[in-house]
């Protein structure tokens, strides 16, 4: 039955106003309640009624060609996500959603992940870098975020075992979606902030794509597909470097680099860009105000963030002290086949396993994700993947007001320590991962001036007796790289 005309109109309005939310993860470490009910209610011309939630999971029918998806799970003996019918997260041993668990796992985790987010967006324009884990060129020792790395560790903790953690399934979990426009936002921000920034040099493809061989240069090229009377060659070429196989037009134009430079190209901007009637500096200037009220405010209320000034009484967010500590990890993604967690922590960790991804002592969860099932036959590429931690958050959450060196680095000699974790809540022992060299940098900074300027960041300094003598980490005498 159709809805009333009276209704009708209502609706189709709002169809036409509708655009893919996305999920600040940064500012909300939970996951949106739209997507934890298995079962919602909506209005129907018959009235309310109950109906599978679309953004709970996703069934499929029929379940994916084993062919394409072959079956690999979060470990050998963990869940086999090929085989369930519908996308699960952090499943428990009845192959079910454990949203509580996530939303805990998360909250855990927030403070690392929106002094994370500020850090990278006020103190990286290299494309690089910013871009993702395995780039090295110019990589020093301080520079080891990425927005692939903060990208992981939602896939991550999210999935935890289920669909989001194994990247060639993640996407039929609807959550991708929302985890997968902010991480548009961010990059869009990015952007902003950065308008000079060059992201238009090739690099090599670790892993290609279904339609894209690995081991190929890519770059911005606007040479598109297809192309007239090619020989095989240069059409292997031209393939390649378009962005394959999304068209811009109804002729075939294959979308490039360069032509979805913008979001303006598709129609849509965010919140927190309004980029119409303002040149690059201003709209720079604009957005910076809008990052340091989100992310970095004067004053905050968040209990496991926030330190008292004793001469003003103003409550300081993690991002605005003069000294900031971060954890450094690097580790090589050929060492296990499957994701794995790396769980830091100042003090030591819970006795159950169970609870190591939401302990109270949690400094925060790096992810080394799933990449298993991407194209890398016959290819030499990089396996070194780049992550990091802060460290603020948790020392001021703990009462330790004095971030000085003399202050802070002999307590992370005795309370610094770290568990490694597979996505089924089993230990992973550490002699398994020997590439592993976690290592504590610290970094004077000046807070910001104003509301539209960032921090300045001065250079990082390699503290190696923190983690000198411990397993996985840097021992004093060896190279940070």
């Amino acid at each position: 039955m159709r809805y009333p005309a009276s209704q009708r109109v209502q609706y189709q309005a709002a169809a036409r106003t509708l655009r893919i939310p996305y999920w600040d993860w940064s500012i909300n470490p939970t996951m949106p309640p739209e997507v934890n009910q298995p079962t919602i209610y909506i209005k129907t011309p018959n009235g309310t009624a109950g109906v599978p939630n679309p953004l709970y999971s996703y069934t499929f029918h029929p379940l994916p060609p084993r062919e394409d998806f072959p079956p690999i799970g979060s470990s050998s003996t963990g869940p086999q996500v090929w085989s369930f019918q519908s996308t699960v997260r952090y499943p428990d041993n009845n192959n079910q959603s454990q949203p509580d668990l996530i939303n805990k796992q998360l909250q855990a985790n927030g403070p690392a992940i929106r002094s994370m987010t500020y850090t990278l967006l006020t103190q990286q324009p290299n494309y690089g870098i910013f871009s993702n884990t395995r780039y090295n060129d110019g990589r020093d020792v301080g520079r080891y975020n990425s927005i692939e790395n903060m990208h992981n560790g939602i896939h991550m903790l999210v999935g935890n075992g289920g669909h989001m953690s194994n990247i060639p399934y993640s996407s039929y979990d609807p959550i991708f979606w929302l985890h997968h426009a902010n991480t548009d936002r961010l990059f869009a921000l990015w952007q902003a902030v950065y308008p000079e920034s060059n992201f238009t040099s090739s690099q090599t493809s670790a892993f290609g794509t279904l339609t894209n061989d690995a081991g190929k240069t890519e770059d911005i090229n606007t040479r598109r597909f297809p192309v007239l009377a090619p020989n095989e060659a240069s059409m292997e070429l031209l393939m390649f470097l378009a962005l394959t196989p999304f068209h811009s037009d109804e002729s075939g134009t294959i979308w490039t680099s360069a032509t979805a430079w913008s979001t303006k190209e598709f129609g849509y901007s965010y919140p927190e860009i309004s980029d119409w009637a303002v040149n690059s500096s201003q709209l720079s200037s604009n957005v910076k105000t809008r990052l340091n009220a989100l992310y970095n405010p004067t004053r905050t209320t968040s209990r496991r963030s926030v330190s008292a000034d004793a001469s003003s009484g103003v409550e300081r967010s993690p991002n605005a002290m003069e000294i900031q500590w971060l954890a450094n990890i690097r580790v090589s993604k050929s060492d296990s086949p499957s994701p794995f967690f790396v769980h830091l922590y100042l003090g030591a960790a819970p006795a159950d396993p169970r609870a190591w991804s939401f302990a109270p002592n949690l400094v925060g969860s790096h992810s080394v994700i799933d990449t298993s099932m991407l194209n890398t036959a016959d290819v030499d590429i990089p396996t070194t993947l780049y992550g990091q931690i802060p460290l603020n958050h948790a020392l001021l959450a703990a009462g330790h007001s004095d971030l000085s060196s003399s202050n802070i680095v002999p307590l992370l000699k005795s309370q610094f320590n770290w568990r490694l974790q597979s996505t089924n809540d089993d230990p992973l022992d550490i002699s398994k991962v020997p590439s592993l060299k976690i290592h504590v940098v610290g970094q004077e900074v000046k807070p910001r001036v104003s509301e539209d300027e960032f921090p300045e960041y001065g250079d990082m300094q390699v503290y190696k007796e923190v983690t000198d003598g411990k397993a996985g980490g840097l021992q004093d005498g060896v190279d940070v790289e």
